[in-house]
């Protein structure tokens, strides 16, 4: 046995998931390998100090989460090559056959190897006669107002208002997709669009959640300090579209000079963020609030050190035109 298939052992016997018969082989192997043996002793003593803290039950809603998300993930990923999936097979049938005799080993070798060459054949031929089946989209359900929305919700998979209304349509994914229609006062539909601010596969589902939210807070329609306002600082400080964190720029403005916290996020904003449009709307939605120290500080420091210099003339007109502090 190799240290490499050792190490790969030695994590499924600290759980006890190894074969009696691989464990002797194990066994042999540490008692002459002192790097393998100390790696053991590692893990067994991670093993303890996680075992002393409790185990925390994973929120229903996160999980469902990611699963979808793995399951993208991996449809996402290209399937292997017949070729490519016999030589991997062949690797794994030596290393864990080392001890066995040669003739069972070349024939495993075989057999693993026709196995998966009919495999292939076999799915190829299905996905062949799959190809002139039309399947069904999903029906959608009759549309109707609810109260509340589902514990379980995966994502959200698009948003529309209703022109020149308060009706907004949601579809999100549980296992298959889901519709609801409410007006934006409703909490479900709030808690649909705070979700969907955090949809990591659509940048234009985000987009258009951030800016039905941004526009709530511009018109002063209950956007509390936390819920609406919390989603819009996140998605101002990490999303990575600039129109997303445009809009939820434009959400906070009216709130920076009440709030302490959106005002750190707006500052964060100036100094950090990679795109030159929202750093000018920072400052411009700072200045009635530059009598705060830490307002000037900042302002201050881009003045006389950024890279950039229109953000630098910017900052200087601002601090130009604020009231001397006594």
């Amino acid at each position: 046995m190799n240290c490499e298939l050792a190490h790969e052992r030695i994590v499924l016997a600290a759980y006890g998931e190894l074969p009696d018969e691989q464990v002797h082989e194990l066994d042999r192997h540490l008692a002459a390998c002192n790097d393998c043996n100390q790696e053991r002793e590692q893990l067994r003593a991670l093993k303890t100090l996680a075992a002393a803290y409790p185990v925390t039950e994973l929120d229903p809603n996160l999980v469902a989460r990611s699963r979808m998300r793995l399951e993208e993930a991996l449809d996402a990923v290209p399937p292997k090559r017949w070729y490519e999936r016999v030589g991997q097979r062949i690797l794994n049938n030596f290393a864990s056959l080392q001890a066995a005799p040669v003739a069972a080993l070349l024939l495993l070798i075989v057999g693993g190897g026709a196995g998966t060459l009919g495999g292939y054949e076999y799915a190829a031929a299905r996905a062949a006669h799959n190809g002139g089946r039309v399947i069904e989209a999903p029906v959608k359900a009759e549309i109707q107002p609810v109260e509340s929305a589902p514990a379980e919700i995966a994502n959200i998979s698009s948003i529309e208002r209703e022109p020149n209304s308060e009706i907004v349509h949601v579809t999100y994914n549980t296992v298959i997709p889901q519709h609801i229609q409410g007006s934006l006062d409703d909490p479900s539909i709030r808690q649909l669009l705070m979700l969907a601010s955090e949809n990591a596969t659509s940048a234009g589902v985000r987009d258009d959640s951030v800016g039905l939210l941004a526009a709530e807070c511009r018109a002063g329609h209950g956007c509390q300090g936390e819920g609406i306002r919390d989603a819009l600082m996140q998605a101002l400080r990490y999303d990575k579209s600039v129109a997303v964190r445009e809009k939820a720029l434009e959400g906070l403005q009216p709130y920076v000079a009440e709030d302490m916290r959106v005002r750190d996020a707006v500052l964060e904003a100036l100094l950090n963020d990679s795109d030159p449009r929202i750093r000018t709307d920072a400052i411009s939605i700072l200045e009635p609030v530059e009598a705060d120290t830490s307002v000037r500080q900042v302002l201050s420091t881009v003045a006389n050190s950024d890279h950039n210099p229109h953000i630098r003339t910017v900052s200087r007109q601002v601090l130009s035109r604020a009231p001397v502090i006594q």
